[in-house]
């Protein structure tokens, strides 16, 4: 597979990195001259180096586009219009109303689009995911999300859309439910014009969500629990591990006690995330199937974070539906 690469910033050297690792023919595409010149050190041939995209499109079979958010509409229909499948990186467009016309081109061109929501394929997902289908968290009370910690805000965008966003999309893919509402406060604190701090609760169907993003926390949080009426589940995509906690109120007479049941904590184990969810895009390119991620998954997450806009803004709770 012939793969055009677009945007070598920090993650975009890590799906250098991996498109290498799959045995693909990697074309890499950048303005920036430094950032070439580190493609080709990394062993990319200096023709395969390009700073303008479409002097590569010719010679590739599919486009993986790693750049910010305010660009990807352009860049992505112009691929597809030019008969190329994409895989592009969360968040799928800047705006919901981009995101449905880049869904417009998806379905115009027929071509296979994947949206990179890498948190769908990290081991403790798999492992959270299989406890919850097999019935024995039993029905899902509500889950908590957390992606939190001290470092450098993103520039194109707020971290609800780049960082509550994986939780979004993680939480509708574990429950298999869409979300339909969302309570939101998120804040400015840093005076940039965009959140930089917020706490969201998402409702799905009748399970409630809580996700906190921000640049502040002391720290590295990428976690979350999934509390079921049989057992409770607790995530830690850092570690890879999972605790597993067989805790059940118990009623007795007119009172409700709170038993300790057993707990065991399980390591994770399977692909990296980022080349197993590459695999699987390249995978739908050559057999032209359904990707893993597709645009419509994308959007919705896109309306989450713009409910969650409205929310924090009106001051009330706002439905999916009014995202239209």
């Amino acid at each position: 597979m012939k793969v055009l690469l677009i945007g070598l910033g920090r993650w975009g050297e890590k799906h250098l990195r991996v498109l290498g690792e799959l045995g693909c023919e990697v074309w890499v595409a950048d303005v920036s001259a430094e950032r070439r010149a580190f493609a080709v050190k990394a062993g990319v041939p200096e023709a395969r180096a390009v700073a303008d995209f479409r002097a590569a499109l010719p010679h590739v079979d599919a486009v993986d586009l790693v750049t910010p958010a305010d660009n990807h509409l352009a860049l992505a229909s112009e691929c597809l219009h030019a008969g190329k499948d994409c895989f592009v990186e969360k968040p799928l467009t800047l705006t919901a109303a981009e995101g449905r016309e880049l869904a417009h081109a998806v379905r115009s061109t027929g071509r296979v689009l994947q949206v990179g929501h890498i948190f769908r394929f990290h081991p403790v997902t798999a492992f959270m995911r299989e406890r919850i289908r097999s019935g024995s968290v039993g029905p899902v009370r509500y889950c908590t999300g957390r992606f939190a910690g001290f470092k450098r805000p993103r520039t194109d965008v707020g971290v609800t859309q780049t960082d509550g966003i994986h939780y979004f999309d993680l939480f509708a893919h574990l429950l298999d439910r869409e979300p339909t509402a969302v309570t939101a406060t998120l804040r400015d604190l840093l005076g940039r014009g965009m959140d930089d701090l917020g706490f969201c609760a998402v409702e799905y169907g009748l399970v409630p969500a809580f996700v906190e993003a921000g640049y502040f926390a002391p720290g590295t949080y990428r976690d979350c629990v999934i509390v079921g009426e049989h057992e409770t589940l607790a995530g830690d995509f850092g570690t890879a591990e999972v605790k597993v906690l067989a805790n059940r109120h118990v009623k007795q007479g007119s009172a409700w006690n709170a038993p300790e049941g057993a707990a065991e904590t399980h390591k994770a184990t399977g692909p990296e995330p980022l080349s197993h969810e590459l695999k699987l895009f390249l995978d739908a390119c050559a057999q032209g199937t359904a990707p893993a991620v597709d645009v419509e998954a994308g959007l919705l997450a896109l309306r989450v974070v713009e409910a969650a806009r409205q929310s924090s803004k009106l001051g009330r709770r706002v439905l999916l539906s009014e995202v239209s």
